[in-house]
């Protein structure tokens, strides 16, 4: 029996080893943490400052190929005010709204509180690195009709309807591709905190912290709305935490690969879906609340006949408090191409690999 428990302590150290943060490359000191593979990608680096553009090349799963603003110039927010009709120079709105290709920025901590949606133009990436950027107590971001947009490292809470009747989402990805949103903090919001709808594919969700809200992350506009089945969505590294209630995510008709993240005690289920969605929950960590009625991760809602062949898949998921993974139907695998696969750790090694969720403080010239 000791034998066998050295051999298991080896396999996971073997595994485990190349996620830990050592730095020795750059002779700085830094915390022995294990990182996920985005992470590992450049905070090891404490010159990412002076390359922020290489965060571009970071993203795993459909996300990936994601570019942002890779290839256009810094463009440094210095003004949080907010004018929807003309937007000035130096402001959030200014910046997301030109044609060119742009890598944002922000010259100090800020709240930004928005008048109206903030429609963001395709080749755009929003980096919060090295400041404190909320947008809150107003409307927030919408992703629509666009491609290669990444949003990264900073907060969203708070959000209200639009004046015009439009939706409260944080962040809203209609017919949109090629999107990445990462270390994202995501609360409170009037409607859901992450919606990708309306043949939108090719998204990232990766190592954001959600807490308090009620439905978290839609994919897939309806049931009767057919061209979500080409949906491709990623959901890795993320948080989910206290007072959530429900979809984490819930899925339509498209694949989402749900994969090391952290569930903390939901109240009504975790990850749900209808309309024939294939989902494959690998290496989560799902610790179920109290309420027995509510230990069930997965729910399937308008469950016809059909249900029973539905692709819902589990493997190396850990379930803890009484937690556990509904009928699992068929096995399931991930649907990737090219590079877009990446490796995917136990589900044990979890709490670990998320424990940075949500926005870093990052300083420039040190490892963040």
């Amino acid at each position: 029996m000791a034998s066998l428990v050295v051999i298991v302590s080896l396999l996971l150290a073997a595994f485990a080893s190349p996620l830990l943060e050592t730095a020795h490359s750059y002779n700085v000191t830094a915390p022995r943490v294990s990182l996920n593979p985005i992470d590992a990608c450049w905070r090891r680096n404490p010159k990412w400052a002076t390359n922020r553009q290489a965060l571009a090349h970071c993203a795993v799963g459909y996300g990936k190929a994601a570019i942002g603003g890779k290839n256009g110039p810094i463009y440094v927010v210095t003004n949080p005010s907010d004018n929807p009709t003309r937007p000035s120079p130096g402001t959030l709105r200014y910046a997301v709204s030109q044609p060119k290709p742009l890598w944002i920025t922000f010259a100090r901590d800020m709240v930004i509180v928005l008048k109206s949606q903030l429609m963001i133009n395709s080749y755009k990436t929003i980096d919060g690195r090295g400041a404190k950027v909320e947008i809150a107590n107003g409307p927030c971001l919408r992703i629509r009709q666009v491609k290669h947009v990444i949003i990264h490292g900073i907060s969203i809470h708070d959000c209200k309807a639009d004046p015009n009747g439009m939706d409260g989402d944080g962040i809203r990805v209609f017919q949109s591709t090629h999107v990445w949103i990462d270390h994202c903090f995501l609360s409170r919001c009037h409607d859901g905190l992450i919606d990708v709808i309306v043949s939108s594919t090719a998204v990232t969700i990766s190592n954001n912290y959600f807490t308090q809200h009620d439905k978290v992350m839609l994919l897939g506009h309806d049931d009767s709305y057919m061209g979500d089945k080409d949906m491709r969505v990623t959901i890795a590294f993320n948080t989910f935490g206290p007072g959530l209630i429900e979809r984490m995510p819930r899925v339509r008709r498209g694949y989402a690969h749900v994969a090391n993240n952290r569930y903390e005690k939901w109240q009504m289920y975790a990850i749900g879906g209808s309309a024939n969605p294939i989902i494959f929950s690998e290496g989560n960590y799902f610790v179920a609340p109290e309420k027995r009625s509510s230990k069930q991760v997965t729910k399937r809602m308008m469950a016809g006949p059909d249900s029973k062949r539905w692709k819902w898949g589990t493997s190396r998921d850990v379930f803890m408090n009484g937690a556990f993974f509904g009928p699992p139907g068929v096995i399931v695998r991930p649907l990737y191409k090219g590079g877009e696969g990446f490796r995917v750790a136990h589900g044990s090694l979890v709490p670990s690999l998320t424990s940075s969720a949500g926005p870093l403080r990052c300083y420039v010239g040190r490892i963040c």
